[in-house]
């Protein structure tokens, strides 16, 4: 996991937004044009596009220009990047919380 930390790092502050995270959760029903995307936000089509920009850098999203219309389409692979350290980390809290209740419950075996 260590080897994805920068990919990781991207992935996050893609996320740390509330509009890139709609666009996601758009994505995820399917592909779909910037200007669709962009309907929903009170915001100007450039400003929509930074938050486009900041998805496809994470590699949140790809986009294809046909024409005039850009269609974007969700990475789905880079958020399995997400649920492998969400993973990672849960296993890791699971075992201390696991080793905490086995010396609470079992205190004569504890040194």
């Amino acid at each position: 996991m260590a080897q994805h930390e920068d990919e990781l790092d991207g992935v996050f502050v893609a996320l740390a937004d509330p509009t890139r995270r709609q666009v996601v959760r758009r994505l995820g029903r399917g592909p779909a044009s910037v200007g669709e995307l962009a309907r929903p936000f009170a915001m100007t089509l450039p400003s929509f596009m930074k938050h486009v920009r900041a998805l496809e850098a994470s590699g949140l999203i790809r986009t294809a220009k046909s024409g005039r219309v850009r269609t974007c389409v969700l990475n789905r692979d880079r958020l399995g990047l997400l649920d492998d350290w969400l993973a990672e980390e849960r296993r890791g809290w699971e075992a201390r919380t696991d080793r905490l209740e086995h010396v609470v419950t079992h205190p004569e075996e504890t040194p």
